[in-house]
This record gives C-alpha cells, sequence and structure tokens, in this order.
C-alpha cells in the first residue's frame, strides 16, 4: 500500500514541528513528509534576532534549533528556497515554484496539509519605504541584511518606527551597537501591548536611557540621499536623519494562500481552526504558528498573537493529530515579556480596552513595591497593575514594568489566570521568599490582595 502524503507549507517553528512529530509517529513507509521553505533557513529563533544584532548572541547558526540537513535525515523531504504559490484542495495538490532554479514550477500532490505560513511584518506604503537602509526584521535573512548595513555605515544614527516588542528591542540593540537612537510610535505610549499609564513608566525609562522616544505621531515617509539610500524619517511635523532605519511596527498573519483557496479567517486575518489545529470545515487541512488565531481563555474570542512559544505547542499538536494520535491546543492567555536595556515589561490576560471590548466590568489597581525585600542591596522598584472581574473577583489580566526580576513574574499571573483564579484566591499562593529574591510578600500578591479589596468595596 502507498504511504500516505504530507504536505508542510512553511519550515519554521509549527511546520517542522509538525512534521517532526508526525514522523516519531508514523514511519517512513506509513508516512511521506514533503516540506517547503521559501527561506535559506528552518527551525530558527527569530525572537534571537535583535540580540544577535546587538551582539549578545553570535549568529545565525547560533539561532537555529535543527538544519534542513538535520530533517532531511530524519526522512522529511525539506525543499528549501520553495515558494508554495497556489492550494488546489479540490485536487489535494500544490503548486510550487523553486527560487534558486529559474523559477521553475510544478504541482505536488498531498493526502494531508499542513499550513504553517507565519506572519508578514507591516511595511505601510510610503514614499521611500523600500529605499536601501529600510530594514524590516523577520527572519534571518532581515537580521544579516540589517548587519551588512549597520557594518557598511559610517554613519551612528537610527530610527526605529514603531515601539511594540521589536521597536524597543531592536532600539537597544542599536544602543548597544554605538547608535544614537530614535524611535517613533503613532501611540501616546510606547508598548501598545500595555495599557497606557503603564506604557507611560516604559516611555520615561526609555528617554532616561537616552533613547529618544517620540510617541503620538505619524511616520509619513523616507527622505533618500543622491545614492537612494535612506537618510532620514519624517513625520508630520519633523524630520529625523537616519543612517538606517528600522521598521518594528508588528506582523499580520500570512494567509494570502489560505485566503485565494477560500479557507476561512477571523478578524485579524488569521486562520480559524479547531481545538485540534485543524482548519475549521476542512478534514484534511491543519493550520498552526503566526499564520492562525487562537482561543483567548480569557476573553473567550479569537486573536492573533505571533509567539513561538505558541507556534512550537501547535506544531507539535498538528503533528500528533496527523500522525494518528490525539492532541489538542485549549487556546492562550496572552502572556509576553520583553526588556529594554534594564527595564523588564510583561503582560498577561486583558488590558483595560480588551476587557471593555469582551463586555466585562472590571476593577483595576496599582502598586509599586520592589523586587527583592527593600533592605537588601539590589532592591528595585516595580510596578504591578492587576485587572478584576467586577462581580467575581475573576483575574483578568496583569501588566509588570521594572528591574531584574521583574518580567518572568507575569508567569505568577500567567498560571493563575489558566486556573480561572479569583485575585482572592491568590492571595494565598505559597511562592518562594527569601530577602534575595522577593518582599515577605510578592509584588504580584500586594496587587492581588490590593484587587481583592477593590472588588469588595465595587460590589455588585
Amino acid at each position: 500500500m502507498a504511504a500516505e502524503r504530507l504536505v508542510v507549507v512553511g519550515g519554521d517553528a509549527a511546520g517542522m514541528a509538525a512534521a517532526s512529530q508526525a514522523r516519531r509517529l508514523r514511519k517512513p513507509g506509513e508516512l511521506a513528509i514533503t516540506a517547503f521553505e521559501r527561506g535559506h533557513f528552518t527551525s530558527y529563533s527569530a525572537c534571537g534576532i535583535p540580540y544577535w544584532v546587538g551582539g549578545d548572541v553570535d549568529g545565525p547558526d547560533a539561532l537555529i534549533a535543527r538544519t534542513a540537513e538535520e530533517h532531511r535525515a530524519r526522512d522529511i523531504d525539506l525543499r528549501m528556497r520553495t515558494e508554495v504559490t497556489e492550494l488546489d484542495l479540490d485536487r489535494g495538490r500544490v503548486r510550487t515554484r523553486e527560487l534558486d532554479n529559474g523559477g521553475r514550477e510544478s504541482w505536488t500532490g498531498f493526502d494531508k496539509l499542513v499550513l504553517a505560513t507565519g506572519a508578514r511584518p507591516l511595511r505601510p506604503d510610503l514614499p521611500g519605504i523600500d529605499a536601501p537602509g529600510v530594514h524590516g526584521v523577520q527572519t534571518l535573512d532581515d537580521g544579516q541584511a540589517l548587519l551588512d548595513t549597520l557594518d557598511a555605515s559610517s554613519g551612528r544614527r537610527a530610527v526605529v518606527v514603531g515601539a511594540g516588542y521589536i521597536g524597543v528591542e531592536m532600539a537597544e540593540a542599536l544602543i548597544r551597537r554605538g547608535y544614537a537612537v530614535t524611535v517613533l510610535e503613532r501611540s501616546d505610549q510606547p508598548m501598545s501591548t500595555l495599557d497606557p499609564d503603564m506604557g507611560a513608566l516604559v516611555h520615561e525609562a526609555m528617554c532616561g536611557m537616552d533613547i529618544e522616544t517620540v510617541c503620538g505621531t505619524t511616520v509619513t515617509g523616507v527622505l533618500t540621499d543622491t545614492d537612494g539610500r535612506a537618510r532620514a524619517v519624517t513625520t508630520e511635523d519633523a524630520e529625523y536623519p537616519a543612517d538606517v532605519v528600522v521598521l518594528g511596527m508588528g506582523v499580520r498573519p500570512e494567509t494570502t494562500l489560505a485566503a485565494a483557496a477560500g479557507l476561512p479567517l477571523g478578524e485579524s486575518g488569521g486562520l480559524l481552526t479547531d481545538l485540534a489545529m485543524r482548519v475549521r470545515g476542512q478534514d484534511h487541512v491543519w493550520a498552526g504558528g503566526d499564520c492562525v488565531e487562537v482561543m483567548d481563555l480569557v476573553s473567550g474570542r479569537t486573536r492573533h498573537i505571533a509567539l513561538g512559544t505558541h507556534a512550537n505547542k501547535h506544531g507539535q499538536v498538528i503533528g500528533a493529530n496527523v500522525g494518528g494520535g490525539y492532541a489538542t491546543f485549549p487556546g492562550v492567555v496572552g502572556t509576553a515579556v520583553s526588556k529594554v536595556c534594564d527595564l523588564e515589561i510583561a503582560r498577561t490576560g486583558l488590558l483595560e480596552r480588551q476587557a471593555h471590548a469582551a463586555g466585562l466590568r472590571f476593577v483595576t489597581v496599582t502598586v509599586e513595591a520592589t523586587n527583592r525585600a527593600g533592605y537588601y542591596p539590589g532592591a528595585r522598584p516595580m510596578h504591578v497593575k492587576m485587572l478584576a472581574e467586577r462581580r467575581t473577583g475573576r483575574l483578568l489580566g496583569v501588566q509588570i514594568v521594572g528591574r531584574e526580576g521583574a518580567g518572568k513574574r507575569v508567569d505568577i499571573a500567567a498560571v493563575a489566570l489558566t486556573a480561572g483564579m479569583t485575585v482572592e484566591r491568590m492571595t494565598a499562593l505559597d511562592l518562594g521568599y527569601a530577602p534575595p529574591f522577593s518582599p515577605v510578600w510578592d509584588p504580584v500578591l500586594v496587587a492581588a490582595r490590593k484587587a481583592s479589596g477593590a472588588v469588595r468595596d465595587a460590589g455588585a
């Protein structure tokens, strides 16, 4: 009997995790796996690119978890620099084009299909946006191109457009390379993944780190010199000189193929799947990673969150199901952590605007505490904001901004959110304590205690 045919579109975290897990469960004679990747690298950590650019880690080899050769050694037919250009779901086949072989096209049949096409960085249609010296940061190829520009540049002025996770991480990387950095952000505060009052703390800290941070401004274009290279970024009312420009405005699901094939998309444009990561309405098509929307366990709505942690889990679930086993991905609570220089920034659950959009009534509290016992050397301030449902006291979200030891405290809240805990119940959590690590009352528990009081005071 002929082997069943699995085709995987996308050779990074979700796609290759799915292929690898399916291979563990099914022998080559039972399942033939073909994967297509249009880039030069596979199974790499895009999250590590800012730290490669900043010199904290070597790259790109250090960021690759498994090479194409290693995948092929496990009987996965991984075809690099090959782009899938069309999905023919009725006939069970995909059209591909070889990018380094004169554009040769061919069809490959499948019995089961996995879509792991990732996300694309936002690149607005503005004058000069495609000029040499303007860089997005999404793939290892992007990282290498940016480094080439930095090495060749005689100037030391950088403009980062966007103050989200990638933007602030790239600002730090450029500071470490000796650049004068200006960050331009359309929102009123950096880190729109935080509430504005917490973003204001990030803004203040960035300015204190000599990162010029201009908020509430809209970029209108990129000016070029006589050679056509970027020389400045313009806004509605100013011009900012730049020897290099980095775009950090976020990403959108890359679902062009899926949309053309008529597959269901959510509000953000991400593919919609069931708990087994099977595309809704399809028996033999799965999807995972940055191209899908997932269930938010707090709001009960689907949302798009582009993180490698989710992508790897999606791939494991897909591989188990494709390989004949059974697994599900229940959803996320929206946990993320980042840093700019020594400032740690974290959030999980809902922001105020997201809680309002979900129709929830809630209370908010903000506390300032220290990362260690106040008398212990190195104690630094930490701000914790907490949202709780007004009637039930259910934890809805936590945001943390502080120095050493602040960021990973968000994991306490992530577990509490996943468990559906109330803020009152959180106050009894048995957390580790010693003066070098925490005050007697951990800052997250201080916030929970204050939130519990706010819920009682609010009544029904």
